[in-house]
């Protein structure tokens, strides 16, 4: 590892952030060995190369730090997938759709997927016709996200869960809905 030794005036900034102006490189490493700290290159472009006196274990603990906290904070959403057939059964059909509710209440995303066998790719239309049935029926659950048409031998929707102030207030209003009762019983 050949490393070319700068010999070249170097503007050099204390361990306080004060500016200790255009000083030899030697002179630089010497201040920063005195005070037991690590001489670091912060702007490698500027003319003249600007270092700072400080300690880099400590520097380094702390970005690793911010990294770890900035990662406890992002929420991941999780994408789950539910897979239906041009020709599905409506017993398969319901419980495929009550996966698909489970999920989408419990907060994560949805894809639902239609996969075409070979004779299945002439009617596309009773692919459309599963999702939009899916679509009515998980309404008051979730969002369209996205929709594509035929995609090779896939037909792709994907569905978003509602905000939990939306889903609440249509929880509230299936509650009192079914609490009404209908005119053909009060007859």
């Amino acid at each position: 590892m050949n490393r070319q030794i700068r010999k070249s005036p170097v503007r050099l900034i204390d361990v306080d952030g004060t500016q200790l102006g255009v000083v030899p490189l030697e002179d630089a490493r010497q201040r920063a060995d005195e005070s037991g700290l690590d001489l670091v290159e912060v702007g490698a472009s500027a003319n003249p190369p600007v270092v700072r006196i400080l300690d880099w274990g400590k520097l380094k603990y702390e970005k690793e730090k911010k990294a770890r906290e900035a990662r406890k904070k992002t929420h991941v959403i999780e994408v789950k997938e539910v897979k239906y057939r041009p020709s599905i059964d409506e017993h398969d059909y319901d419980i495929k759709t009550k996966r698909a509710r489970r999920f989408l209440e419990s907060g994560k995303k949805v894809k639902v997927t239609i996969f075409f066998l070979y004779r299945q790719l002439r009617r596309p239309e009773l692919g459309a016709q599963i999702l939009d049935k899916v679509t009515k029926e998980l309404a008051d659950v979730a969002t369209v996200e996205s929709r594509s048409r035929l995609d090779g031998r896939r037909m792709i929707l994907v569905l978003a869960p509602l905000p939990a102030d939306i889903l609440k207030k249509n929880q509230e209003a299936a509650a009192e809905k079914s609490q009404k009762p209908s005119p053909a019983a009060t007859s």
